[in-house]
């Protein structure tokens, strides 16, 4: 058990051993409860708190009738004022914390990140597809799919529902999980909330439709900048967990990702849908429809395109074994980084 004369400390000092330590909680409690729905009843969710802020901000400043120039400028605006008031309120939550409880704030900082974290959520996501097709066939998969995609899901047959989940597991393994746990690890509980204020501002704005191709670009640049190290990251987890589950492809997964993550039109997203892809023998991205038209995509992958949701299962002890493989790493680090 860690002591409270190790983690305490200066509020404006977040040693690396305090961050490692309150990911490690903050990962457990995550993985094991996810966020409660008498929770979410309650007081709603931290991302739904900032997602109304981003669209308060959209309204009052991305007027159709400005030029590109000036609604550019209110989305650099924007994501100004939503980064320095989520700092703000971080910094009071922590100044409270620490002038209450001094030696064991940690804690409900890591209960606070736990949080902005995501796998348990989208577990639930991805095997709700599977469920889906399993139980009431392609009306059920589609159904569910449409929950985390934002393709078209009526153009979807089985094997488009399917990679459709497994594409979507991928990247959010990226940046719902490893992306904010490395930029906890880096910036403590300011850092996660910072990253996941971008990433949001991204999925809400950063479009490439009519309304906010030029108001979304500055938080689509930043949120293609700060998942940069995770979707690498992503990536090496998933081809060392196909080295572990019986029937993937660890080597696959690697030339995979070595030959195809580039050719994404994503910068990040290509890495760990790449090394899903390789690790199970299929093939992910591609051509796909959604709200504002098609995207004549790269293929990740040179495998089977006819995915089920036997795939989709298969996906998700990939995903659980990568989780457990980030969870051990950053308990290793804690341990080391108290010695």
């Amino acid at each position: 058990m860690v002591g409270s004369s190790v983690i305490g400390g200066d509020l404006t000092v977040y040693p690396a051993a305090i961050n490692l330590w309150i990911l490690v909680v903050a990962l457990g409690l995550e993985a094991l409860l996810g966020w409660p729905d008498a929770l979410h009843r309650a007081i709603r969710h931290p991302v739904v708190w900032i997602g109304a802020l981003i669209g308060l901000l959209e309204r009052h400043l991305n007027n159709p009738a400005r030029s590109n120039l000036l609604r550019r400028l209110g989305g650099i605006v924007a994501l100004v004022v939503l980064l320095v008031a989520v700092w703000y309120v971080v910094s009071v939550i922590r100044t409270v914390l620490h002038s209450l409880l001094p030696a064991d704030a940690w804690i409900l900082e890591a209960v606070l990140a736990a949080s902005l974290l995501a796998s348990r959520n989208l577990w639930n996501h991805v095997i709700a597809v599977a469920r889906g097709l399993e139980r009431d066939g392609i009306d059920g998969g589609r159904a569910a799919v449409a929950m985390i995609v934002g393709r078209d899901p009526e153009s979807l047959d089985e094997a488009g529902v399917s990679r459709a989940a497994i594409e979507s597991l991928a990247e959010n393994f990226s940046d719902g999980v490893v992306a904010p746990a490395f930029w906890l690890a880096i910036g403590g509980l300011p850092g996660i909330a910072l990253y996941k204020a971008i990433n949001t501002a991204d999925s809400m704005i950063g479009h490439r439709s009519d309304r906010y191709r030029a108001f979304g670009w500055a938080a689509a640049r930043l949120d293609d900048l700060v998942n940069l190290p995770a979707s690498r990251l992503s990536a090496l987890l998933l081809i060392v967990a196909a080295a572990i589950l019986p029937g993937a492809s660890a080597t696959n997964a690697f030339t995979t990702v070595e030959r195809d993550a580039g050719r994404h039109r994503s910068p990040n997203a290509g890495w760990p849908e790449a090394a899903m892809a390789g690790a199970l023998g299929l093939k992910l991205a591609g051509p796909r429809r959604y709200a504002e038209g098609m995207v004549d995509d790269h293929w990740m992958g040179d495998g089977r395109s006819d995915a089920s949701a036997a795939d989709i299962r298969r996906a998700l002890r990939l995903y659980a074994i990568a989780g457990l493989l980030l969870f051990g790493a950053t308990l290793a680090g804690a341990l080391i980084a108290l010695l």
